[in-house]
């Protein structure tokens, strides 16, 4: 229990906007609380993950503005870290005036160090003459160093794995069969909270309902009977409606899952809508997006938290699969091990260009794709080791992906960072 614990609390928390310019506004309120006065200026530095998500995605309660430079400016001036992931929720207009203002007079900057190959933000916050720096590694709220006109004033041990903590270390020996030991052990606070997930996620679905974007033009095509009204496309809308909601910046938070928003909502949603599709007891239900939770951060050892494939996808969607199989037939690792390697199989190669409006796109495909994937395992059908990179198990397909992203992936983000910024030159 004490593992499934340490995951819950590093990377299933409540997040008000897309959590990578969130962890860089969170970071700036770290260094700009040890100073006396307002901040003036704030230097940014982040890996290519942190720096191609925050790219285009707007940010919460600031009138539709987008980006890490707007985060770090709005972070700086708030300086509550005790908010952790909802920093963002104290912004208000006369912060946000004051961010833009230093915004435009250049006097905050990012850039990103192509060499860190982990999550990794370091910002530096300048006023009245001094200096403060704050540093988070390998998780979103993860803080390794905190500066004061460089003398220091906390520092932990940097991750020196690619899962980033020690937990993540022991979850990369586990098998799936182990995670749902875990999960049938969970107490009532252990549900209450992942029950808090649900109704918090459900919640930003409902707002996101309001938006013309892509959960209300899958739901437009159900309504026009080019799609079947049915428990998938419920969970499609329901999925991308929230993600909508996310990526537009509605000043809501979302219950994450492996540091990731969107793979909260899938890993949470489409178990959940699933579930009470087929009647399945709660408790049942709450247990499976424990395990979703599980398979997603176990996915995370590997591929590390921001990977050049999308963690949606080959993350979350496993997770949900996973789940789905798990509410229907238990401990059946045979067919957990068919679900999995059927979604792999099917958006093992999906990219991820960063958090934008059209990830709610990727959502649809990751949720369509989990619960076909479940539904053709539980009746004995999907991928076996005969084709492709898919594994005799759940575990080796996770581990041959792995592989393929890290190496044959390689220049991905590179090549994405160039098309991304020639965009804006």
């Amino acid at each position: 229990m004490a593992l499934y614990r340490e995951l819950i609390s590093h990377e299933v928390f409540p997040a008000l906007g897309c959590t990578e310019p969130t962890a860089v506004a969170y970071a700036a309120s770290l260094a700009a609380a040890e100073l006396a006065t307002a901040p003036e200026t704030v230097a940014i530095v982040v890996d290519m993950g942190v720096f191609k998500n925050g790219f285009a995605v707007t940010v919460p309660n600031t009138g539709g503005a987008r980006g890490n430079v707007i985060a770090g400016a709005l972070g700086a001036l708030i300086g509550k870290p005790e908010l952790k992931m909802e920093i963002l929720s104290a912004a208000d207009g006369e912060l946000l005036d004051r961010a833009r203002t230093m915004v435009e007079e250049k006097r905050v900057t990012v850039g990103f160090d192509p060499e860190r190959s982990e999550l990794f933000i370091d910002v530096t916050v300048s006023a009245g003459g001094e200096t403060a720096r704050a540093v988070l590694a390998g998780g979103h709220t993860n803080l390794v160093l905190l500066e004061k006109n460089g003398r220091v004033l906390l520092e932990r041990p940097r991750p020196t794995t690619a899962g980033g903590h020690a937990y993540r270390e022991r979850l990369a020996k586990m098998t799936f069969a182990e995670m749902i030991d875990l999960v049938e052990l969970l107490e009532d606070e252990d549900l209450a909270y992942l029950r808090r997930g649900v109704e918090m996620n459900l919640a930003m679905a409902d707002a996101g309902k309001g938006l013309e974007k892509v959960g209300y033009y899958v739901a437009d095509l159900v309504s026009k009977g080019l799609l079947v009204n049915d428990v998938v496309s419920s969970s499609k809308v329901l999925a991308a409606a929230a993600s909508d909601a996310r990526m537009a910046g509605l000043p809501y938070p979302v219950m994450a899952s492996g540091g990731s928003g969107n793979q909260g909502i899938v890993a949470i949603l489409v178990p959940y809508n699933v579930g009470r599709f087929f009647e399945i007891a709660e408790e049942t239900i709450l247990r499976s997006i424990g395990l979703s939770h599980l398979v997603n951060g176990y996915i995370k050892c590997f591929t590390g938290d921001l990977s050049p494939i999308c963690g949606c996808a080959i993350a979350a969607g496993v997770g949900a699969a996973a789940a789905i199989v798990y509410q229907q037939a238990g401990k059946d690792l045979g067919k957990i091990d068919l679900a999995v390697n059927t979604l792999v199989s099917d958006l093992g190669g999906m990219l991820c260009d960063g958090a934008k409006g059209g990830c709610a796109l990727k959502v649809v495909s990751s949720v369509d794709s989990a619960i076909r994937s479940a539904y053709m395992a539980l009746y004995g059908h999907g991928i076996s080791d005969e084709e492709g990179f898919v594994g005799r198990s759940a575990e080796e397909t996770i581990r041959n992906l792995s592989r393929i992203s890290e190496r044959g992936m390689a220049l991905v983000d590179d090549t994405m960072l160039d098309i991304m910024l020639a965009k804006r030159g």
